[in-house]
């Protein structure tokens, strides 16, 4: 097995000591690579287009150039070679700074053939398992995603099923869904298949602003229109003429904003603050909410005339604890986004890693996903995303079996048990519950109204 493993691989050494490259080259055809040696960069660098190999073995210091600047245009060619630099010149600090740049390994000379073997043999493990994880998101990426929405449950099928149908028609989309779950994804995602596609995408949240600030915000204002208008300002909608606004938690949009945004969808023109002259709208709406509207509707929270015009088509997210089926495919592109990001190479997933997250409810659905598993990426020490890389008290919010003889608890138990150990543990901070939580704070302060976790006036609670 091992041999017909090296046998397939290819290595290159890159020398500007022909001795260097010869013993090199001779070791490892010995051990069953396919091996060439070059002293020259030029005519490396014709090869390595040509055929690009599995390994490449390069010195850092060269005579016609720079190691670290050559394999940082080698990996922009050909990205999925390992190279391993060595150098007689080797420094921590440039070891730390050569792997940052993309170095597979940093050997310093002289070094130990057995040494260059390990690495080499490391290197192409690690090489054979990026294969397999590309093969496994090529897969997700043609079966199981839309755009950046990933999903291989049934559930999610249908909804990008929905998504290609409604796209293309220019109707208002209501999308409904817990908080965490991707509701803007969606929306972007009905733009980005949309004939408005080239024109703005433009968010705006319904919650994140007071009253009196709602309207200036989507409609701007004139020159001298209240105390401190000392210019005109286009507001959200006038910037997005032509393109999409989505209303994010439209749920929690006042009553008298309700009304104005009701005119505005009838009508299609506005007015800025302090303006007499209308200005004509061409904008799709799309909106978002994770509460219950018919509950709202029927206490007079919500206008019944602006959610018929809201929801000519209605998509329902499920939480991510109604689709666990999605979590490995989930992981493995987090964990590649968050690679990339910290500048890391992409991790491999433990298989206990994965069994712990599928036993978990995730009140903050796929946002609450992403975070723990940058937080793993982030942590890993040895390339590999371990349950210890998860928070110290994850293990206490993981579903338990149920011995026979206990009622299996409601769901809405264990969500309200987990969120107050959060809520706890940091000293009832609410921001950082919501942080660690994967929500939004005004979405933490809805679940402890309910719970009824709210501390009492005069005691902790931030």
């Amino acid at each position: 097995m091992e041999a017909s493993s090296s046998e397939r691989a290819r290595i290159v050494i890159l020398d500007d000591e022909v001795v260097t490259v010869r013993r090199l080259v001779h070791a490892l055809k010995r051990d069953g690579y396919q091996t060439e040696g070059f002293v020259d960069t030029m005519e490396a660098m014709s090869r390595l287009r040509e055929t690009p190999p599995d390994v490449l073995v390069m010195d850092v210091r060269l005579k016609d150039a720079d190691g670290v600047d050559l394999m940082q245009r080698i990996h922009s060619l050909i990205p999925n070679t390992a190279v391993i630099l060595i150098t007689g010149y080797a420094s921590i600090n440039h070891a730390v700074e050569a792997t940052k740049k993309g170095a597979f390994h940093y050997l310093a000379k002289p070094f130990r053939l057995e040494t260059l073997r390990e690495v080499i043999a490391s290197a192409l493990q690690h090489r054979q398992q990026t294969r397999r994880e590309d093969t496994l998101t090529d897969t997700a990426r043609r079966a199981h995603r839309f755009g950046e929405i990933i999903g291989e449950a049934p559930s999610m099928q249908a909804i990008f099923k929905t998504i290609a149908q409604v796209a293309p028609v220019d109707c208002n989309v209501l999308i409904r869904g817990e908080s965490g779950t991707g509701k803007e994804l969606v929306a972007r995602s009905l733009h980005q298949n949309s004939p408005r596609a080239g024109a703005p995408f433009v968010p705006f949240n319904c919650g994140a602003f007071a009253e009196d600030l709602v309207a200036n915000e989507l409609f701007g204002h004139e020159k001298g229109a209240f105390t401190g208008a000392v210019s005109t300002k286009k507001g959200l909608l006038e910037s997005a003429n032509g393109g999409t606004v989505f209303l994010d938690e439209v749920g929690e949009m006042p009553l008298s904003m309700q009304v104005k945004l009701l005119r505005v969808i009838q009508e299609r023109t506005f007015l800025r603050l302090g303006g007499v002259k209308p200005i004509d709208l061409d904008v799709r709406f799309i909106a978002a909410t994770n509460q219950e509207i018919e509950k709202m509707l029927a206490t007079g929270a919500f206008r019944q005339d602006l959610f018929f015009r809201l929801k000519v088509v209605i998509i329902e997210l499920p939480p991510l604890r109604k689709r666990h089926e999605d979590i490995p495919a989930l992981v493995a592109h987090f964990a590649a986004t968050s690679a990339r990001q910290f500048g890391k190479h992409r991790p491999s997933v433990d298989d206990d890693f994965l069994t712990a997250l599928t036993s978990y409810p995730f009140p903050g659905n796929v946002r609450e996903l992403q975070h723990l598993v940058e937080r793993a990426v982030a942590l890993t020490q040895d390339g590999v995303l371990r349950v210890a890389d998860l928070p110290p008290d994850f293990s206490l919010a993981t579903t338990k079996p149920v011995p026979p003889d206990e009622p299996a608890r409601p769901l809405k138990s264990l969500e309200k048990d987990h969120i107050f150990e959060v809520y706890r543990q940091t000293g009832y901070n609410q921001s950082e519950t919501a942080r660690l939580l994967g929500i939004s704070r005004t979405t933490l302060w809805r679940r402890l109204r309910e719970f009824d976790l709210l501390p009492p006036k005069g005691l902790p609670g931030r």
